[in-house]
């Protein structure tokens, strides 16, 4: 995992510094859009509608539509004046329990490791939230926006996990349920025994996604078995070396050779050498008077 952000929790007197990162993560298997006719990959520009021309991501602003369609047109400038909590820490507001909370408000989740050499700080404000039982609701700046957050604990790890606020869950009034009758005793009793038998511990290794399981097979079928639906990938060229990095190795090469040349120099000089040499000497002159013997015999016969 990367880290997304890093800061301190402010709790009372007490700094505890963290570093972020995302807790979860999306396992849907990817696809991108290609031409159906000849499988060309679907490329997108920003075009601007008033000139016609593509618009550079540095050159895009953001810009409001009213109701009434007025248009209003902010820059980096505008932002930066906004409220915002510190950027770098995130402070807490009041602790309240956990079933307090709506699930309903629950948004991401984050892990926070603790970002410092003695992480006594973190341990006991997570250790402090298990023995009470209660959540952190904190503030936390992300992305240049404030977001009201729950901090809490998992398997001794504190979890940061920002809430929606009160206006961005919908109110809900259906008409069909009005005016509907309530359920008979017996109704309920026979409803509250189905929920007996169907009633264990949860375990979510039980729950698979079978649906993407599925489609990677059809995926890896596919490919193993060249069907006209696979556009076999380009064979990769073999790498190819920079001139330094071959000049390089000429160098290191060359100075292996003249490493060995004198080495093998260095070899033909110890005591052995000397020996050799010597023993060659005193050699040359028996074979001198081995060849002058044959040539005195030659004239006593003669």
């Amino acid at each position: 995992m990367r880290s997304i952000w890093k800061g301190s929790i402010a709790f009372g007197l007490v700094n505890v510094p963290v570093k972020v990162y995302t807790a979860t993560e999306d396992h849907d298997i990817k696809f991108h859009q290609v031409h159906a006719a000849d499988g060309g990959r679907i490329r997108y520009e920003r075009v601007c509608t008033v000139d016609g021309q593509p618009v550079q991501y540095s050159d895009i602003d953001r810009a409001y539509e009213s109701p009434d369609g007025d248009q209003v047109i902010l820059t980096d400038e505008d932002f930066a004046k906004l409220p915002a909590a510190e950027k770098h820490e995130i402070p807490v507001l009041q602790f309240v329990p956990s079933e307090q909370i709506d699930p309903i408000l629950f948004d991401k989740s984050y892990y926070l490791e603790p970002d410092s050499t003695a992480p006594k700080a973190y341990v006991l404000l997570a250790e402090t939230l298990e023995r009470v039982d209660r959540v952190a609701l904190v503030h936390f700046t992300l992305r240049q926006k404030t977001r009201l957050g729950a901090l809490r604990v998992r398997d001794g790890v504190l979890v940061l996990q920002t809430l929606l606020w009160p206006d961005e869950v919908r109110a809900v009034a259906f008409e069909k349920l009005e005016g509907v009758a309530e359920p008979r005793p017996q109704e309920l009793q026979m409803a509250e025994t189905l929920v007996d038998t169907l009633s264990d511990d949860f375990d979510p290794s039980l729950y698979v996604d079978e649906y993407q399981l599925e489609l990677q097979k059809m995926l890896d079928e596919a490919i193993a078995s060249g069907s006209s639906k696979v556009t076999r990938a380009p064979v990769a060229a073999a790498p190819h070396m920079d001139a330094e990095v071959v000049d390089l190795v000429a160098a290191l090469q060359r100075s292996l050779e003249a490493s060995g040349k004198k080495t093998g120099a260095a070899k033909a000089t110890p005591a052995k050498a000397t020996k050799a040499a010597k023993g060659a000497a005193e050699k040359k002159p028996a074979k001198k008077a081995a060849k002058k013997a044959p040539a005195k015999q030659t004239r006593k016969g003669a």
